[in-house]
This record gives C-alpha cells, sequence and structure tokens, in this order.
C-alpha cells in the first residue's frame, strides 16, 4: 500500500477513525466515529470541497458509502465480525453544503442469525439528506 496522509483532525471532540486501515472509506471520508451514550454508532464527516460533484453539492456516492459504513458499524456485535451488504435501498432528499457538518445515524431494526436489517439517515444540521435501508449477510469467522 502507498503512503497516506495523516487524517485531518476530527470534526468533533472525541471522535475516531472508526477503521484506520481501510483505504477506500479513509479516502471518501475519512469518517468519523463515536459510541454515543445511548449505545447508538454516530459517523460525521466535515464536507470539503473533495466531497462535491461538479454542482458543488455533497456526492450522493459519498452520501451512499457513509451509510453503508454506518450500517455495518450498527450491525456487528464484535469490530471483527464479517458481514457483507446484500441490499441498500436510499432516497436522496436534499443537497448537502461544503462546509457543513455531515452526519450518519442508524438503527437495527431486526437481527437474525444470518441477517440484520437497518435503517438510518444521512443528515446535516439536523434536516435529512438521504433516507436508507438496508439488509446485511454475517458471514461466517476465517477459519
Amino acid at each position: 500500500m502507498t503512503d497516506r496522509p495523516p487524517a485531518p483532525p476530527a470534526p468533533l471532540d472525541g471522535y475516531t477513525i472508526y477503521d484506520p486501515v481501510d483505504p477506500f472509506e479513509n479516502l471518501a471520508g475519512p469518517f468519523f466515529w463515536k459510541r454515543l451514550e445511548d449505545g447508538t454508532n454516530h459517523l460525521v464527516l466535515r464536507a470539503d470541497d473533495k466531497h462535491c460533484n461538479r454542482q458543488g453539492v455533497v456526492h450522493g456516492g459519498l452520501m451512499l458509502t457513509m451509510i453503508d459504513l454506518a450500517f455495518a458499524i450498527g450491525a456487528k456485535e464484535h469490530p471483527d465480525q464479517r458481514l457483507v451488504t446484500i441490499s441498500l435501498s436510499s432516497e436522496f432528499v436534499a443537497a448537502g453544503e461544503v462546509g457543513k457538518l455531515i452526519e450518519a445515524k442508524t438503527e437495527v431494526v431486526r437481527k437474525t442469525r444470518s441477517l440484520c436489517f437497518l435503517r438510518g439517515q444521512v443528515l446535516s444540521e439536523g434536516a435529512p439528506l438521504l433516507n436508507a435501508s438496508c439488509i446485511y449477510k454475517y458471514l461466517r469467522p476465517r477459519g
């Protein structure tokens, strides 16, 4: 792997990069994570020019990457658990702006032995930018 520049500082105190080794998520973001007091996971990103499309708004692909990561964190029972996205549905409802804090919040709707169903949102200043739902399949531990 190539050397990467150091990550920018977290936009909020107490946040860290969830998976500092993931090359795509850290290139796209990086996304900063914190487990809140109520046990939920919270992802944040300060939107920069590199996160925007040619119209100057936060790129839809960035929001999809962010919500997929947030869903994965929410579905995991431990950090090393392996899983794969089998379905992700979404609707873009507003545009994100440069300089604004972008957040992802998710909740588990249902878990079975092999599947996890989640729903969530990407927000800016409390207003939804993206609504989404997801299904993850748990994979067997590597043997």
